[in-house]
């Protein structure tokens, strides 16, 4: 995963974001412990832990004050004008207050501020800074003050926290393991496979999606509180034994070796033939946020339209969790030619467009895409939008509503906050208001992913089923 920086000159830098991933919870995939790459639920918390960047073409630009204004140097000290002590911490802590609370009232999506009195925020904090804080405590009063916002995803991280994401971002996929992507299901003391990277150990060993991973050298992946531990990670060459149950049948243990994995997120995807002979194509979108993801869907509906034209196609998105607008838009050109929508801001809009790229006729196939409680951010906006222009049938189960958009300003002394300073509206729909009520599917279905097989997935056979009831016989 590469985190695309829009560098600027200024102390204050803008850099405009996509839709929250989940950003609004923990990390998507989890590198900063020895585990392999992790897919996390959505769940609110106050420190998020992965932004996603939008292409910064794909959203109007804004600034602040602060970074229009030329860098300086500073007046070398005269006899005349001896240069005075250095600033007080306190003095430093209300200045940098003052920088993140003026930016927020400059940019924040909602003027109401959530019906906050942002002023008197300001206010309050003055005076606790004023007091006396430690720098800890201070970065903890402006965690703090941005939550007051209430929106569940505007968010302050203090230095150390930015440093660590950004060193976190450096390598995503370069990493030992065993090469899969993996949803945590606490509540069941399982890791369920959602996909594994090609040439893998895992792949070796004959790990599929919607496996279950229970163990590992015996040891629950789990701990008794409920917190998943770092197991499948070590040292290359270490050989360890993994407990791995596919649904419906008995466990077994698969002995895999680790390894480095350096690979790109692959695009799995198939070619179904139902009952009535139709020809499907199915695709699993893991992410948005990951450079080059479009293509791969591109690559993979070339190719399985390369023995005959697809008479529809599956669209999974169950587990996207959104990223950058580049990678939507660009996907989502293959299937929408013209205006798809609208990014609002303090009541203006930028209409977002697909550029109509056809691949095997791409542009005209029936679609159906798959999506539930996994599925934010741009992963959520791309199924919306599908429905909203009447290009595609949803299956599955209402998403839960994670379209504004965000911004990352880093303030001068290293640290950054995400607030959020757009949402989406759609075009055909513009009443509806996706960030309270989520998208809901045409046909509601509920299903749990490490309960059911690639085979007896009932989403897909739903897809399949509408395939059979709405097109005419091949």
């Amino acid at each position: 995963m590469t985190l695309q920086v829009l560098k600027k000159r200024s102390s204050v830098a803008l850099i405009l974001l996509a839709l929250l991933a989940l950003a609004c919870s923990t990390s998507l995939f989890d590198t900063s412990s020895p585990a392999d790459i992790t897919l996390q639920p959505p769940s609110v918390t106050t420190l998020p832990a992965t932004p996603v960047v939008a292409s910064p073409t794909s959203l109007p630009q804004v600034t602040s004050p602060a970074a229009a204004l030329p860098p300086t140097e500073p007046a070398a000290p005269t006899s005349a004008a001896p240069a005075g002590p250095p600033p007080t911490p306190s003095a430093l802590q209300a200045r940098l207050l003052d920088e993140i609370w003026q930016t927020i009232n400059d940019n924040y999506l909602y003027p109401d501020f959530n019906g906050s009195d942002w002023n008197a925020v300001r206010a309050e904090y003055a005076q606790r800074v004023a007091s006396g804080l430690t720098d800890e405590q201070f970065y903890q009063a402006m965690a703090e003050m941005v939550h007051r916002l209430g929106d569940d995803h505007s968010t302050f991280f203090s230095p150390t926290q930015a440093k660590q994401m950004d060193e976190q971002f450096a390598g995503q996929y370069d990493y030992v393991g065993i090469g899969v992507l993996q949803t945590p299901e606490p509540e069941r003391k399982l890791l369920s496979v959602v996909l594994v990277f090609p040439g893998s150990p895992a792949e070796r060993a004959g790990i599929q999606p919607h496996d279950n991973i229970l163990a590992v050298d015996g040891q629950s992946v789990y701990d008794a509180q409920g917190n998943r531990l770092n197991l499948l990670r070590g040292p290359a060459g270490t050989t360890i034994q993994v407990t791995v149950q596919t649904p419906g049948q008995p466990p077994r243990v698969l002995s895999i070796p680790r390894q480095q994995v350096n690979a790109a997120m692959p695009v799995p995807h198939q070619v179904y033939t139902t009952p009535s002979g139709k020809h499907i194509g199915y695709l699993l979108i893991p992410t948005f946020n990951e450079g080059g993801i479009s293509a791969l869907v591109g690559q993979a509906i070339g190719e399985m339209s390369a023995s005959g034209p697809l008479d529809g196609l599956i669209v999974d998105n169950r587990h996207n969790t959104g990223g950058t607008s580049e990678e939507m838009l660009n996907t989502l050109s293959y299937f929408v030619n013209g205006d798809a929508g609208y990014f609002v801001q303090k009541g203006t809009q930028e209409t977002i467009r697909g550029a109509g790229l056809d691949i095997a006729g791409s542009q005209k196939i029936p679609l159906v895409a798959l999506l539930g409680k996994n599925t934010v951010s741009f992963g959520e906006v791309f199924s919306g939008i599908l429905k909203d222009l009447g290009r595609a049938y949803l299956i599955g189960e209402p998403t839960e509503g994670n379209v504004e958009l965000l911004s990352i300003f880093n303030f001068s002394n290293a640290a950054r906050a995400w607030i959020a300073t757009s949402t989406f509206r759609p075009l055909n729909h513009p009443e509806q208001n996706w960030e309270k009520t989520g998208v809901t599917p045409d046909l509601i279905i509920a299903s749990q992913w490490d309960q059911v097989t690639q085979a007896n997935d009932p989403l897909i056979l739903a897809a399949l089923q509408h395939f059979d009831e709405v097109l005419p016989a091949p």
